[in-house]
C-alpha cells in the first residue's frame, strides 16, 4: 500500500508535469514552432516524475538536449537530411551523452528531429536551450513550492 505522503507526492508531480506541458504548449505558440518541434514533453514527465534520478538532474537535462541537437546539426551539416543521417544522428548523441556525463534519453528525440526537419543552427538556442533552462527553472521552483522536495541533487 501507498502511503499519503508518497500519493501526494506522486499528485504534485503529476500536476507539475500537466501545468509544464500547458507552458510548453504557448512557448511552442509563441515562438512560432510547431509543438512537435519542441522535444520535451518526455523530458517533463521525467523530470517531474522521477525527480532522483541521474538523467531528471539539471546536468543531463539541459546537456543532453545541447549535446544531443549539436550532434544533430553536425551531422545534417555533414550529410544532409535523410533517414539514415537521422538514424546516425541518434547513435552518435547516445555516444556523446555518454561522454560528456549528459545521458538523458529524452533527448536522443532531437537529433531526430533536426536531421528529419532539416533545422535551421537557430534551434539550438530556440526552442532547445532556451526550453531546457525553462524546464529546469520550473522544475526547481515547482518541486520546492509544490512538492517540498529539495531538487536538484545538485546543478551541475
Amino acid at each position: 500500500m501507498t502511503d499519503r505522503r508518497t500519493v501526494l507526492a506522486m499528485l504534485a508531480g503529476a500536476a507539475g508535469g500537466g501545468v509544464a506541458i500547458a507552458l510548453m504548449e504557448v512557448f511552442a505558440a509563441f515562438g512560432s514552432f510547431p509543438l512537435f518541434a519542441v522535444p520535451f514533453a518526455t523530458s517533463i514527465v521525467l523530470v517531474m516524475g522521477s525527480p532522483e534520478a541521474e538523467p531528471a538532474q539539471p546536468r543531463a537535462l539541459v546537456g543532453g538536449h545541447l549535446v544531443s541537437t549539436l550532434v544533430g546539426l553536425l551531422v545534417l551539416t555533414a550529410v544532409g537530411p535523410g533517414p539514415w543521417a537521422a538514424a546516425v544522428a541518434v547513435g552518435l548523441s547516445i555516444v556523446a551523452m555518454q561522454l560528456t556525463r549528459t545521458f538523458h534519453p529524452p533527448a536522443g528525440i532531437d537529433p531526430l528531429l533536426v536531421v528529419g526537419n532539416n533545422l535551421s543552427w537557430t534551434y539550438l538556442v530556440a526552442p532547445v536551450g532556451a526550453g531546457a533552462v525553462l524546464l529546469a527553472l520550473f522544475a526547481w521552483g515547482w518541486h520546492l513550492a509544490v512538492r517540498r522536495y529539495a531538487w536538484p541533487h545538485r546543478w551541475w
